[in-house]
């Protein structure tokens, strides 16, 4: 079981992710982003030559993709892309055609339908960071337990160190579940490069909130009972649909950058794990608990071995303004 660093106002705590359920009380909302991980990485090759791999950031229509791709030039519009191993039979490989381009991502038209093409021929998309080829044991692990709605190409990773008997002893606490989805996309591993944060320009990610989980949510804010994001993702979601002080149902895309100085309309508590340096991640978590808190919060974690990253340990943070609910 992984470890659990409670981050409140005045101490930190070292525990047991086992002992989340009894840092709830009866009345607790606690709210998952039910996204699933697709096969989204897919190698190949120009029909030309010279290799080519692309990341499915999203899926528009039945044939229809936009991809980050990784080759030795940028393909231009028109150019033929072939996936699957060089020489293999044809039904072992897909073709699409390169449509334009915007931004970093590539519109790809697919000869097959696109999820097909990657249940036949995609590779999970672990972390860069994660310096090894998927193996059998991540198809299982690179996903939350609640994972439900296809799309994303990064796992929301604070929700992996949930079971469901976890997430029961969860709901005999007294607290609710609600869920929504957010795609996560590959910009939650770009970097910061911008000498000024904010100057960044955030990556695009689509969300999803249905009307039983915006009531469940409103109805908590307007009860003053406590709203928990179980991830920054989720966190997001939550935020980018909030209108004066409650979350609109429907679905939306995202591009907030969440920084020092943001007000947090909704969540009163988050559970993450540890982010990369220059991440804005870190960044969203140092505006939510406080950057000196988050500072101390790290050289803690550090001193004591915490394990970083995706398959890493868990931080339970209380928001700093002390304005959410009591």
């Amino acid at each position: 079981m992984s470890r659990l660093l409670h981050v409140a106002a005045s101490d930190l705590a070292d525990l047991s992710f086992a002992e989340l359920p009894r840092l709830l009380r009866a009345g607790d909302l606690v709210v998952l982003n039910d996204t699933r991980v697709i096969n989204a990485r897919l190698a190949g090759r120009r029909d030309s030559g010279g290799r080519i791999e692309a990341m499915i950031e999203r899926i528009d229509g039945p044939q229809l993709a936009w991809a980050l791709l990784r080759a030795s030039h940028a393909p231009r519009a028109g150019t033929r892309l072939v996936f699957g191993a060089e020489g293999a039979a044809a039904e072992k490989t897909a073709t699409a055609t390169v449509l334009g381009r915007r931004g970093d991502l590539f519109e790809l038209q697919f000869d097959d339908e696109v999820a097909g093409v990657l249940e036949r021929l995609g590779e999970l998309p672990l972390p860069p960071y994660i310096d090894r080829a998927p193996e059998a044991q991540d198809r299982s692990r690179y996903q939350t337990v609640y994972a439900r709605v296809p799309g994303a190409v990064a796992a929301p990773t604070a929700g992996l160190h949930f079971t469901a008997e976890l997430l029961e002893r969860v709901e005999r606490a007294g607290a609710g579940i609600a869920r929504v989805t957010l795609a996560v996309g590959a910009g939650t591993f770009q970097p910061v490069r911008s000498e000024r944060i904010e100057e960044h320009r955030m990556h695009g990610e689509r969300y999803q909130i249905d009307d039983a989980a915006a009531a469940a949510i409103n109805a908590a804010r307007r009860e003053r009972r406590r709203v928990l994001a179980i991830g920054t993702t989720t966190l997001r979601a939550l935020e980018a649909a909030a209108v004066d002080g409650a979350v609109a149902a429907g679905a939306g895309e995202t591009r907030l950058f969440i920084r020092p100085g943001y007000r947090f309309q909704i969540v009163d508590r988050l559970l993450t794990n540890f982010h990369l340096p220059r991440s804005t991640l870190l960044i969203l978590v140092s505006a939510f608990a406080g950057v000196e808190r988050i500072r101390a919060a790290y050289a803690h974690a550090v001193a004591r071995r915490y394990r970083f990253f995706s398959y890493g340990d868990a931080m339970l943070l209380e928001r700093a303004d002390g304005a959410g609910a009591r």
